[in-house]
């Protein structure tokens, strides 16, 4: 599973059952990453409809009613349009949660966005970058908007791992004993830059043979990927690896994970990177420099520059001194990143939502304190 759903995964299962019964509904059909959901014990709802079909605003009011919601937490286009009407006619809270950095939305969303934000009580940008396109593109005013870092389970990322499990790791993607692992965890998609880590390989592997680079992940880019690095001939030192069910064995074969994207919200796996205390080679792209600090915890390179990727990565091949040094700040930087303490924030919205929302007609949200939603200290 990739981005939101393998935050589902994670947070639905965390809210305190005595006081929250958390549910999901997909407005689409059923595929395999829900599978993985529901193994989890997630309970989930498929409506089984296409984009922009009407019919989706009463199956979603069904629902709704069914399971006599209280509060409506939506991601996704689909989602915060036709649950904002829901929202409207059974004058419940709604929450907008957006993951996106996009420069601008089509014609038609403006207009939803701009016809429901009096319906909107609040809402949720994974990074600056992110609320600015919320602000900017979906048409929420500033003071609606909260920047909301995400999270991962700490417990399975951050524990100490053995020689012997690492081995064991890095035998499964066949790396050598003598082999430096490079590797992300992605989507293979425009906005990830793949294709510069592809041209970068190459200028790594002219300087330093030793490195092995490994894209872990789907995506409708493989296919040109793939031909990118045989016209290199990069050979069995690239390797698509395709999907992994166990993110955190994958990442922990790795001697150093990069992050070459063009554009981002603020991408789940820097957070599992931090979090395994990786030295981190990473682009300067809007989302990631939000929790990544040159020098400190990264080393951060101009997106869009195979070059400046590729002198990075050979300088912590290189330097093993600074590498260690990047991974144990890493390491520490991934602390504030925990997916329970995210769970907490929900709660405590949800509760101010179900207390003030409907009794105020939504004006006494923002009303309430909020510093919670922005701050690391412990809730």
């Amino acid at each position: 599973m990739h981005g939101v759903k393998r935050l589902f995964g994670w947070m639905i299962p965390r809210f305190d059952p005595e006081r929250y019964n958390v549910s999901l509904v997909s407005l689409r059909k059923k595929d395999l990453s829900e599978e993985t959901l529901e193994s989890l014990g997630v309970d989930i709802t498929y409506l089984h409809r296409s984009k922009f079909d009407p019919a989706t605003l009463p199956a979603l009011l069904k629902v709704i009613d069914r399971k006599q919601i209280d509060i409506l937490h939506l991601h996704g286009y689909g989602a915060t349009t036709f649950g904002r009407l829901a929202g409207a006619m059974r004058r419940l809270p709604t929450i907008v949660h957006e993951h996106a950095n996009l420069t601008d939305t089509p014609w038609f969303q403006k207009i939803a966005d701009t016809a429901l934000e009096p319906v909107t009580d609040i809402a949720i940008a994974v990074s600056q970058s992110t609320a600015d396109f919320v602000i900017h593109a979906r048409r929420i005013p500033p003071s609606k908007v909260k920047v909301v870092y995400l999270g991962v389970p700490l417990e399975e990322f951050s524990r100490p791992r053995s020689e012997i499990e690492i081995r064991a790791a890095r035998e499964e993607l066949g790396i050598a004993p003598g082999d430096f692992a490079i590797g992300t965890v992605t989507r293979l998609h425009d906005s990830k830059g793949n294709s510069y880590l592809v041209d970068a390989a190459r200028l790594v592997l002219n300087e330093r043979p030793q490195a092995r680079f490994f894209i872990v992940g789907e995506g409708p880019l493989r296919e040109p990927l793939e031909q990118q690095a045989r016209a290199l001939n990069l050979g069995d030192r690239f390797v698509f690896a395709g999907f992994a069910k166990d993110v955190a064995r994958v990442v922990s074969a790795f001697d150093l994970s990069v992050f070459p994207s063009l554009w981002e919200g603020t991408p789940l796996t820097v957070f599992e990177a931090l979090a395994m205390g990786k030295a981190i080679v990473a682009t300067d792209a809007d989302g990631l420099v939000d929790v990544l600090t040159d020098e400190r915890d990264a080393i951060i390179v101009s997106k869009r520059d195979q070059r400046a990727l590729a002198d990075g990565l050979i300088r912590l091949i290189d330097e093993p001194q600074t590498r260690e040094r990047i991974r144990a700040a890493a390491f520490e930087t991934g602390k504030q990143y925990d997916i329970t303490a995210f769970v907490r924030k929900m709660e405590r919205l949800y509760e101010i939502l179900h207390r003030v929302s409907r009794a105020t007609r939504r004006k006494g949200v923002l009303a309430s304190d909020l510093s919670f939603l922005t701050s690391n200290a412990p809730i």
